[in-house]
């Protein structure tokens, strides 16, 4: 089976040694996801805009690599405050509200950058 590899452009990929997404044959897995622009936070504490904003990044990643949302089957957010699961699940549901895929919400003690509230990975599967 062919693999591509997919870039973001984000230094961290290089540094870190991986891809924003990698395709094999028909799954597609995108990597950990946060609001980020540039090197920037984006919407420094708001759980929402910053759910929407990786969201709207993995699926411009899965665009590149011949998948829609709809190809999505997982995803898995990390976040850094339970108590805001509403915020980042009124974002989720924008995306997904219609695709339904399965998914976990998991707090963590914290992620690569104070100002970083989400963190999403997702598992695409193309139809055949």
């Amino acid at each position: 089976m062919t693999r591509t590899n997919y870039s973001s452009g984000a230094t961290w990929e290089d540094k870190v040694g991986y891809s924003r997404a990698v395709r094999v044959g028909n799954i597609i897995e995108v990597s950990g996801t946060v609001a980020e622009d540039q090197g920037k936070v984006v919407a420094p504490g708001n759980a929402y805009e910053q759910t929407k904003f990786a969201l709207a990044k993995i699926e411009a990643v899965l665009t590149q690599a011949g998948a829609t949302l709809h190809d999505v089957v997982r995803t898995r957010m990390f976040v850094t405050d339970i108590s805001r699961w509403e915020e980042y699940g009124r974002a989720h549901g924008e995306f997904f509200a219609a695709i339904k895929p399965a998914t976990s919400m998991i707090e963590v003690s914290k992620l690569i950058d104070p100002g970083y509230l989400v963190e999403i990975e997702v598992t695409a599967v193309l139809r055949s």
